[in-house]
């Protein structure tokens, strides 16, 4: 079959190549057109081009940590966790981890970072690390979510109600070590949680957290056993759940502490 040049063009246009036999090349192939004098551009390297399947990924422009926030409601505190490109992390996650619980809670639960299953889900303390959480709180009567009825008691609660957060909102890749840097873009979001939910007694868990809201250097093992305070709130600090499931003699300090904050929590009432 035969095509005239114009169709040869138009075919080319639309990205569809013909072969034909050398004779029947049209004549700009055979020489390209010279372009016209005092027209000519000294031409940069050729980009490379790259198939859509190695395209790479897109990167989270980093910016500032959203203004307001120790004005915010939960609405736009959550609003701007979601968005949050303060650090680094931003560039890594999958989902950023606001928190889970009664927002009315009296118990507040903090802990450090979000792991591998948390970035996934979107929530803190999920897996093993979590299902010991649940299990710990259980064991004084509270629960991340719907508290058992008490009999005779009716429904639960605030008294029974938790609140959980982390210091990081953000997974560090890896699940490496929080740096400084990030501990500092996050701590508003975290006070700004405080301050919402009211609780009357935080348990901060594992070493990051409770160096972060304490502001001290000191090992969790001579922090334990006292009360502290942040932000007006006391704090009873003891080990992080993933700590415990690799140290398995330090679950009996663990019930100790929270013991300690169960009773503080009794005399706060009376």
């Amino acid at each position: 079959m035969s095509w005239t040049e114009r169709q040869q063009a138009m075919l080319q246009e639309i990205g569809i190549r013909l072969w034909l036999p050398p004779e029947a090349q049209p004549a700009a192939d055979a020489a390209p057109a010279r372009p016209a004098p005092g027209s000519e551009q000294v031409a940069g390297p050729a980009a490379p081009r790259l198939e859509p399947s190695v395209q790479p990924a897109p990167m989270v422009a980093r910016g500032a940590r959203p203004t307001g926030v120790e004005q915010m409601d939960w609405p736009a505190l959550r609003e701007a966790v979601a968005g949050c490109t303060a650090c680094k992390l931003c560039q890594s996650r999958k989902n950023t981890v606001f928190g889970v619980g009664s927002e009315e809670a009296h118990w507040m639960v903090v802990g450090e970072a979000p792991g591998e299953q948390e970035d996934r889900q979107g929530e803190p303390f999920v897996g093993k690390a979590g299902q010991l959480l649940d299990n710990m709180l259980a064991a004084i009567g509270l629960s991340r979510g719907e508290p058992p009825p008490v009999p005779g008691e009716g429904p639960a609660g605030p008294e029974r109600r938790v609140f959980i957060a982390n210091v990081l909102k953000c997974r560090p890749p890896g699940n490496r070590n929080p740096e400084p840097e990030e501990v500092a873009q996050c701590e508003p979001f975290l006070r700004r949680q405080v301050e919402l939910v009211k609780p009357r007694i935080i348990l901060a868990m594992g070493r990051f957290a409770v160096q972060s809201l304490l502001q001290t250097t000191e090992p969790i093992g001579r922090l334990r056993g006292k009360p502290h305070r942040y932000a007006g709130v006391p704090v009873i600090v003891t080990y992080h759940p993933a700590y415990l499931l690799r140290n398995l003699p330090d679950k009996a300090r663990a019930w100790e502490d929270l013991c300690l904050a169960r009773e503080l929590m009794r005399a706060s009432r009376d």
